[in-house]
């Protein structure tokens, strides 16, 4: 039953927000246009303010969900933490678009919102500072997921839970890495430009 669980923790992850919100908002298939991701950048520069903070939200909701699931599972810590990675691996390889989704960060902040709260605000003043100042929401997530992973430590959280920030870091930098080569050649579009083309 617990395995079981698990599957349907996966699951949660794997609903493709941005697909379903495009889908209704503007007719479309969201990978078919700006940078081909799910997420709510790609979603923010297709549609506008509106749909991407449906989005992001639902991503939030979505990742919060998963973890608060997983811990029915049992009390132990480690339940939480699998929910947490479970959750982020359903966004970004979800089997409902053919293992073809997100970069994980809104889901990820939903995760570790219901797992560790108090190391979310770092991470948070870190996204915002950096997004206002370079408006590179890439680097901004990307050094943001590394806070929380180090806040999490700090914080004297579990050691599983810090495990599993510093694994969700991994999946999110790794599911970054076209725009980390684009980082490096400078052309990464900025907040408010247009993405490559996917």
């Amino acid at each position: 039953m617990r395995a079981l669980g698990l599957v349907v923790v996966y699951l949660i992850g794997s609903i493709p927000v941005g697909f379903l919100v495009t889908r209704l908002a503007g007719g479309f298939d969201i990978r078919g246009r700006g940078s081909g991701t799910i997420g709510a950048t790609n979603v923010l520069r297709t549609l506008g303010p509106v749909p991407a903070i449906a989005t992001l939200l639902g991503d939030v909701l979505k990742g919060y969900v998963a973890v608060r699931a997983a811990e029915v599972l049992g009390p132990e810590p480690s339940w939480g933490a699998v929910g947490a990675v479970l959750a982020i691996v359903g966004n970004c390889w979800p089997v409902f678009l053919r293992f073809k989704g997100g970069k994980g960060v809104a889901t990820g902040l939903g995760a570790f919102l219901a797992l560790t709260p108090k190391a979310i605000l770092p991470a948070l003043v870190i996204w915002l500072v950096l997004t206002v100042a370079l408006r590179y929401v890439s680097l901004a997530s990307l050094v943001g997921c590394v806070t929380m992973a180090i806040s999490v430590w700090v914080f004297g959280y579990p050691r599983i839970y810090a495990a599993a920030a510093g694994c969700t870091a991994l999946l999110i930098t790794w599911r970054h890495h076209a725009n980390l080569r684009r980082l490096l050649s400078g052309t990464e579009p900025r907040l408010g430009e247009r993405a490559p083309a996917a």
